[in-house]
């Protein structure tokens, strides 16, 4: 995983979107691994898209990777409207549920699926799975062995490097259909499709039209009630000018060029009561830690926003826009990709008025 600024910078002008658009899907598609980035702060959705445009690729051919970009804007915004009400069904009551928990044989990397196996071992070495993986190991989780979809949501946030709590919640209740029309499911010929695999006679092997009734397979039975939690470095001493103000960070705002023009206090807020709500593994957190170096000057402070302001008489702080904030002082918005922000019912008629937008500046012709 890079680490540094500018490299990771120079991996958005390789960014291929025309083959993005193509293969995405595909266990080895042209993805851009830039997800990791985006969530933590270090760069916007809206600065990814302002570079693509800058390739001067017809819209038609690029539209497929513009509109996952709108994707992550999307779920922030629902996440911004709706607050913690993300936490629980948000439209409708998940359907079939037995469990709270999650099959043991998932987070053992064992269900039975070589792909999804597989793809889990990898999320617990590099904290990275593809987004398809994602959805079949959600479906498998909620959907086949009738878990609620809370606690795996938050088994595959706890370890993955871009865990976002707005994109991974809402999009476990798009698969389980709490936050949709209908559940998604995926067979195992569709895995085998995507991720190179000739499995026969799973669980999995069978015609979509028999999912709904089908029962929770042996092998899934066996359930595990997780203890996640995250263990936050031991805090230092800051060294804070009480001259200039305080600009805060955090997990989803590691952004080094934000307010660079003027002479700051620098501070990575680790809040413990986030961290008890959302837990994170280790990995995570040192990834975060190891990004953050990239902010000339920037300290760490394990606690609560209040208890900083109060230890070092901080009077004057900026933060960016977040749904976790609980912050006092000026706000900086984030970087949305559109202004398009009022009246969201669906993804797509977010989309519709993002293309709208498209269109007035020219970018659709």
């Amino acid at each position: 995983m890079e680490l540094n600024y500018s490299k990771i910078i120079d991996k958005i002008e390789s960014i291929d979107p025309v083959k993005y658009s193509q293969n995405r899907n595909f266990v080895d598609g042209s993805v851009t691994k830039l997800s990791p980035y985006i969530s933590r702060g270090m760069i916007s959705t809206k600065y990814v898209f302002e570079k693509i445009l800058e390739k001067e690729i017809p819209f038609w051919k690029i539209e497929k990777f513009i509109q996952e970009l709108c994707w992550r804007d999307y779920w922030q915004l629902i996440w911004k409207r709706e607050g913690s009400r993300i936490d629980s069904d948000l439209k409708t009551t998940q359907v079939g549920v037995t469990n709270h928990s999650i099959s043991k044989s998932i987070v053992d990397a064992n269900c039975g699926i070589e792909a999804i196996d597989d793809s889990i071992n990898k999320l617990y070495r590099t904290g990275y799975m593809h987004n398809h993986n994602r959805m079949y190991l959600a479906s498998i989780a909620c959907n086949v062995a009738k878990s609620h979809w809370l606690n795996p949501a938050k088994w595959m946030y706890f370890n993955l490097f871009d865990g976002d709590w707005g994109s991974n919640a809402l999009s476990w209740q798009w698969v389980c259909g709490s936050n949709s029309n209908k559940k998604y499911y995926a067979n195992q010929e569709n895995i085998n499709k995507y991720c190179y695999t000739v499995q026969r006679n799973t669980f999995l092997d069978t015609d979509y039209s028999k999912f709904e009734s089908l029962p929770i397979p042996e092998n899934l039975k066996e359930t595990e009630n997780l203890k996640l939690s995250t263990k936050l470095p031991e805090n230092k001493i800051l060294k804070i000018d009480k001259n200039n103000p305080t600009l805060i960070y955090n997990y989803y705002n590691l952004d080094p060029k934000w307010r660079q023009e003027k002479n700051y206090n620098r501070v990575f807020l680790l809040e413990p009561k986030t961290f008890e709500k959302y837990p994170v593994s280790s990995k995570c957190i040192d990834f975060a830690i190891e990004l953050s170096k990239n902010i000339k000057g920037i300290q760490i402070y394990v606690g609560s926003f209040f208890d900083l302001v109060k230890q070092y008489d901080i009077k004057n702080t900026f933060y960016k826009e977040h749904p976790l904030n609980n912050y006092q002082g000026i706000e900086d918005s984030r970087d949305w990709i559109f202004e398009s922000h009022e009246n969201i019912k669906s993804f797509f008629s977010y989309w519709k008025k993002c293309k709208k937008e498209l269109k007035i500046k020219n970018i659709i012709k």
